[in-house]
């Protein structure tokens, strides 16, 4: 069974106010009860000692000052008895008490010379009183004693009117406490609201929304929880948004690299079968066929490479190795692509320098991005430059090809960007998994690699590796 919020509010507010109300009233009440009657013997006790401090001076006028006091008190609702030893009445106003009952017990602590005070008699009187019993005593022996009795219905009507004003003081409070929860029922089960709609978007797909927070209160924090959750929330779908993105590029470019090789070689395989081949041509087209399945080699190859890298399946040992020899090496194994195309490859380090560094995977390297460089450049220079110095290795590869625009630079470390420039039909042919590789293998020696470029001036790659 479902309790709204109010309802809920109310009940708390309105048990604890009860609750409380009743336990202090009842307390407040027996105390005031308590202290009511007490003052009330305590002022009995005083016009007492003053009556027997009276009753032991000399004189014939001892009955006259029990009349004046009798008449006295009267007004203030006191009553004033006198008795001998033997409990008999020996003076009362008009006669109305001619004999006194008295317990033994009383009797026992009147003869030790103690005053009896008795906050409430139901049982002797007319009425309930409260009343005072002292004992006079006369050369140390107990002559009679002195009663002063007042009625408690005055007392009484003094706690009812306390009690009622109790009463207004928790029906105030009661409706005080109504319009306080029906104030905060309503703050509160809007802000609850709010994040209970903002849950429904979320659940709907949407995760742009914020609900206002603030550290006032549990449900501020429970808001700004619920933004913080939102906040990643968006951040991961926007993640998973672009890892979708890249596995449906990722499919869609190895289609395309695959596509061009196979179509190739399923058409040279068909026109030998079919004898649609020349005899002189077929020595041509078994190399076509050679260089194709080589190139989809090198291509699953590179993208095993790739994927070992990311995974941290490569391990790396690092030695310190002279770099000049390595750029020969480069230059060596570079030199005949860079003649095809008329390019030349220049070094450039001082015989001292030297890198830290894995020896094939610097190779490696090296010989993608120069490749690259030869790739875009005709009839130009490729430089390859190094030095070290106290704490790092800088090698720097420029060539003087066709350069780049700085959208390009952002997009040449993505994998199989090459794809991309071949829908575009550019002229000039492909960049391919080859730098992704190298931007894993330089962060895997933990350098850094820069590339600076300028549409039709060429491109320098700065790699720089730690000592």
């Amino acid at each position: 069974m479902k309790i709204r919020y109010l309802y809920q509010l109310l009940l708390s507010h309105t048990s604890v106010l009860i609750i409380a109300f009743l336990i202090l009233g009842t307390l407040f009440s027996h105390y005031v009860e308590n202290l009511v009657y007490e003052n009330k013997v305590t002022e009995l006790r005083t016009y007492g000692d003053k009556i027997l401090s009276d009753l032991e001076r000399p004189g014939p006028r001892r009955p006259l000052y029990l009349e004046e006091y009798s008449n006295l008190l009267h007004a203030r609702n006191i009553d004033v008895i006198t008795f001998n030893r033997q409990g008999e009445v020996s003076f009362s106003r008009g006669g109305v008490y001619p004999r006194i009952e008295l317990s033994k017990d009383e009797w026992q602590k009147i003869e030790g010379g103690e005053t009896v005070p008795l906050k409430k008699d139901f049982g002797r009187f007319d009425q309930a009183v409260s009343l005072v019993i002292m004992p006079r005593i006369v050369d140390g022996q107990l002559t009679g004693g002195l009663i002063l009795i007042s009625p408690i219905s005055g007392s009484r009507e003094m706690l009812s009117e306390i009690n009622r004003y109790l009463l207004y003081i928790v029906l105030l409070s009661l409706a005080i406490s109504l319009l306080i929860s029906l104030f905060l029922s309503k703050l509160h089960v809007k802000r609850i609201q709010r994040i209970r709609d903002a849950t429904s978007r979320v659940s709907s797909g949407h995760y742009d929304v914020q609900v206002p927070s603030s550290n006032f209160d549990e449900i501020g924090d429970l808001a700004e929880d619920f933004n913080e959750m939102v906040t990643k929330l968006r951040a991961s779908k926007e993640e998973i948004d672009t890892l979708e993105n890249r596995r449906r590029q990722f499919m869609a470019d190895v289609s395309h690299e695959l596509r061009t090789p196979l179509t190739t070689i399923r058409g040279v395989i068909e026109g030998i079968r079919n004898d649609m081949i020349p005899e002189e041509q077929k020595e041509k087209s078994f190399g076509l066929v050679s260089e194709e399945t080589r190139r989809l080699i090198r291509l699953v190859n590179e993208n095993l490479d790739y994927e070992k890298i990311r995974s941290n399946q490569v391990t790396i040992t690092k030695v310190t190795l002279p770099l000049l020899d390595v750029l020969e090496v480069i230059k060596e194994q570079l030199d005949f692509q860079a003649e095809e195309k008329g390019n030349e490859i220049r070094i450039s380090a001082d015989s001292a320098a030297t890198v830290y560094a894995d020896y094939d995977r610097l190779i490696q390297i090296l010989i993608n991005i120069t490749k690259n460089s030869i790739q875009f450049t005709s009839g130009g220079t490729i430089t390859l430059s190094g030095s070290s110095s106290g704490t790092e290795t800088v090698i720097e590869i420029d060539d003087t090809g066709i350069g780049m625009d700085p959208e390009e630079i952002r997009s040449i470390w993505r994998r199989f960007y090459k794809a991309d420039l071949s829908r575009t039909n550019n002229p000039y042919g492909e960049f391919g998994i080859g730098l992704s590789i190298v931007k894993q293998l330089v962060l895997m020696h933990e350098g850094t690699i820069e590339v600076f470029s300028e549409k039709g001036k060429g491109t320098r790659f700065v790699i720089r590796l730690p000592l």
